[in-house]
């Protein structure tokens, strides 16, 4: 007999329901396990491969045609949070980086704060070491717990991975569900006045009224991606319903109803940009995923 498997499958369903730029074709199949009891059972006996991760689709750009095979989501659902210890969290992947934040800040926890100015899930942000204000996600982490493709739970410590300025190898096909978070005690009140102090300079910076991915493209060292684009006389610049924003020149904005298609030619259009007039090529921070629409 085959399991009783919770959850939410959901057949067709649009991404652009479940990423930032709201942008983005239709998944095969979709699933939201309800608990990571679920998701095992769901991997093992349900799962239509090829497997493709998200949680809340800050850092990708899902192409008009959609995603095939199974879209697993641990947005919202894998997100529990527990103070395990008296300086260490254990954090679901689907647990919002801001959440995180502020839970850490009403602890007494301090060096989680600039998780406040990133839009992803823990899951996201230790999949490509997501960072803001000098911290960077696996500065923190103690250790990971990650899913194999068929279901297999399995406990690594950050030697075992390779892990640079925004990006994370060594876990292969399996996906990031939970870590242990090391923090250092600290007056909550000090702790949450400069989370605070960090989301207004966010909120004072960045377009954040228009759906985007966060930033787009990598710092190339020693520089900043936003001065170079900027310097390229490209704020502004459009395709579509895609611009470059005109507040910070490293966000691509939805002004209304841009296809993926628009927004990719307009990341290919800042690169071909800036290479020609500074000799960079910048690298994309986000994911592009999934197929293209022809004719």
């Amino acid at each position: 007999m085959m399991p009783v498997i919770g959850g939410r499958l959901r057949l067709g369903e649009s991404m652009q329901r479940h990423t930032s730029w709201r942008v983005g074709g239709p998944a095969d199949r979709f699933y939201l396990p309800d608990t990571l009891e679920d998701l095992q059972g769901f991997l093992r006996h349900f799962a239509v491969p090829p497997l493709t991760w998200v949680g809340l689709g800050s850092n990708v750009l899902v192409r008009d045609a959609g995603l095939r095979g199974t879209t697993i989501c641990l947005a919202n659902t894998l997100d529990q949070i527990v103070l395990a210890e008296n300086d260490l969290l254990r954090v679901g992947a689907g647990a919002g980086a801001v959440k995180i934040a502020h839970f850490a800040a009403k602890a007494g926890l301090a060096g989680a704060e600039f998780l406040a100015g990133i839009p992803g899930t823990l899951g996201g942000c230790l999949s490509m070491n997501a960072g803001a204000h000098g911290g960077d996600t696996w500065s923190l982490v103690e250790w990971v717990e990650v899913i194999h493709p068929h279901g297999e739970i399995q406990r690594l410590a950050p030697q075992d991975f390779q892990i640079g300025y925004r990006e994370v190898h060594g876990h292969g096909d399996a996906c990031f569900v939970a870590a242990g978070l090391r923090l250092i005690p600290e007056e909550s009140t000090a702790v949450m006045q400069r989370l605070r102090a960090w989301q207004e300079k966010r909120a004072a910076t960045q377009p954040l009224e228009w759906p985007s991915c966060g930033s787009v493209f990598r710092n190339p060292a020693g520089d900043h991606a936003a001065r170079l684009i900027e310097a390229a006389g490209l704020k502004g610049k459009a395709r579509g319903q895609a611009e470059v924003s005109s507040q910070h020149a490293n966000f691509i904005i939805n002004r209304g109803d841009a296809q993926a298609a628009d927004i990719e030619a307009l990341v290919e259009d800042v690169q071909t940009q800036v290479q020609q007039q500074f000799g960079i090529r910048l690298q994309a921070e986000m994911r592009i995923l999934g197929e293209a629409k022809h004719g």
